[in-house]
């Protein structure tokens, strides 16, 4: 399994499926990992498709100072990954915190960067959907199998409707290990305090639309899920004001669509065919 070791020391997991045509940084949710993109992967064979977990999360060690878990150093790390495979530019398919990565990237390296597809996240955060995730990282889970968390996620999960059990199972199986004990979660616990400090719910709410507008001139889309409380339906409309921007909101889900969705892969193939029209110019 392929590693490199940041300039701090940590061993970070990534694979890179090596393909033709232009190069996507995958870049996850908060808590989550490359397997965030193993529904949308085999429809991006048009794309050099780069995966990564990030520091503290997935196949990826742990740091001992949670502080780390920021999204400067997490935005670093991605740069020292294409520096690792000798590549000067990527395009960034963020989920969640990774398109919060993608911005934080246009105020540390904005000329590497050739495009940006946001998933379910834009440059301002609803305080409510915040505050749910606020509730649950870092705890452990109360059920005691992937097939209990599965059916939990299915009935209780707001937001999301006509997914497939099937779906649900992949994602307990994505997220949970079994132990002797019951489910853990497959990333660092300290997380949450990491989170805490970066995003105080007691401080009024910033945003992040400096770093958005210096994104203007390049192949830009973002999906939002219809039922989300994460990204807001004004934000995308103001994203669309700023910039030219493909857009789509994802029926039946909530934060975040899984990529695979048809509205999903129509924004997406349009973008990647036009990170390869800019390529070939």
């Amino acid at each position: 399994m392929p590693h490199f070791t940041t300039s701090d020391g940590l061993s970070i997991y990534y694979d890179d499926t090596g393909g033709d045509g232009p190069v996507v940084l995958c870049l996850a949710g908060l808590t989550r990992n490359t397997t965030d993109f193993d529904y949308v992967l085999p429809h991006l064979t048009d794309a050099r498709v780069i995966r990564m977990d990030y520091r503290g999360r997935g196949q990826s060690d742990w740091a001992e100072d949670f502080s780390t878990y920021s999204l400067p150093r997490e935005a670093q790390d991605a740069l020292e990954l294409l520096d690792h495979l000798g590549l000067e530019k990527t395009a960034i398919l963020g989920t969640s915190r990774g398109g919060l990565i993608a911005l934080t990237l246009m105020d540390m390296a904005p000329t590497r960067i050739t495009g940006v597809c946001f998933n379910d996240i834009g440059p301002v955060i609803e305080t409510s959907g915040l505050e749910i995730i606020l509730v649950f990282i870092g705890r452990k889970p109360i059920w005691k199998t992937r097939a209990e968390a599965a059916e939990a996620l299915a009935e209780r999960l707001p937001g999301f409707h006509n997914v497939p059990a099937s779906r649900w199972a992949e994602e307990a199986a994505h997220h949970f290990v079994e132990t002797e004990s019951g489910l853990a979660i497959n990333y660092d616990p300290k997380l949450r305090n990491a989170v805490l400090a970066e995003f105080d719910p007691r401080a009024p709410a910033g945003d992040m639309w400096p770093q958005f507008d210096k994104l203007a001139g390049l192949p830009l889309a973002v999906l939002r899920g219809k039922n989300s409380d994460i990204l807001s339906r004004e934000t995308v409309e103001e994203m669309q004001a700023r910039a030219p921007i493909l857009a789509a909101e994802v029926t039946d889900r909530a934060h975040v669509p899984f990529l695979d969705e048809p509205e999903s892969l129509a924004v997406l193939h349009q973008w990647v065919s036009t990170l390869k029209e800019r390529e070939s110019l």
